[in-house]
């Protein structure tokens, strides 16, 4: 209103738009914005339980990635997202784009597993380094136990990833060949101590909250 332009052109318009534009979020695009995200190559980090619980809109994500815009996978803050659970996002990412466009075979598994590692690497301008297992690159790497009743039997690993798995299901958990959680507990810092400190954090603010 104030510009006399839509966002993404008021961004065009400042020069900002170019191939180093992390876009967040994304939920008010026009046609016309998406091919303009296009045309520049910006990066997009789509956090799907964050609008949700806001109800501040839905990214037209199937949309841009027909459009060759790369999008990658995130959670947004615990502000406006209560957990931060990798998973339960490529979960609900796959299942509000079917609802959305009321289509089943919209946003595939293994699209939503690719927008959670490998382009999510790619938005972070970090591909050289991680987002996926290859020579050269840091190990990160998550071993996922899937002899439990809940992912028992499995037909399709990547189907499973997205919508039957947790992150309480991730076993060890190896950074740049480090591993810093085993059998589900963490040895990189001392999780009571943690839990303490962040309960006492959390009284000092609780007042002042309020939980939708």
């Amino acid at each position: 209103k104030r510009y006399g332009k839509s966002p993404v052109l008021h961004l065009e318009n400042l020069g900002i738009l170019d191939e180093n534009l992390l876009a967040a979020h994304c939920v008010c695009l026009t046609g016309e914005e998406v091919e303009k995200l296009s045309e520049y190559q910006v990066k997009i980090s789509h956090n799907p339980e964050s609008n949700m619980k806001l109800g501040c809109g839905v990214a037209p994500v199937p949309e841009l990635l027909k459009k060759g815009v790369l999008v990658g996978l995130g959670t947004d803050g615990c502000a406006s997202n209560n957990n931060l659970d990798m998973f339960q996002a490529m979960d609900c990412a796959a299942k509000l784009h079917k609802l959305y466009q009321m289509d089943p075979a919209t946003m595939k598994a293994g699209t939503v597993l690719k927008m959670a590692t490998e382009s999510g690497a790619q938005v972070l301008g970090l591909s050289d380094r991680t987002g996926t297992l290859a020579k050269g690159k840091k190990a990160d790497i998550i071993v996922v136990d899937v002899n439990q009743p809940h992912l028992v039997p499995m037909y399709h690993p990547c189907s499973h990833l997205v919508y039957a798995a947790e992150g309480a299901d991730v076993k060890l958990t190896v950074i740049n060949g480090r591993i810093v959680m085993e059998d589900g507990k963490l040895l990189t810092i001392d999780e009571e101590e943690t839990m303490e400190r962040v309960k006492r954090i959390g009284e000092r603010v609780k007042a002042s909250l309020h939980f939708a």
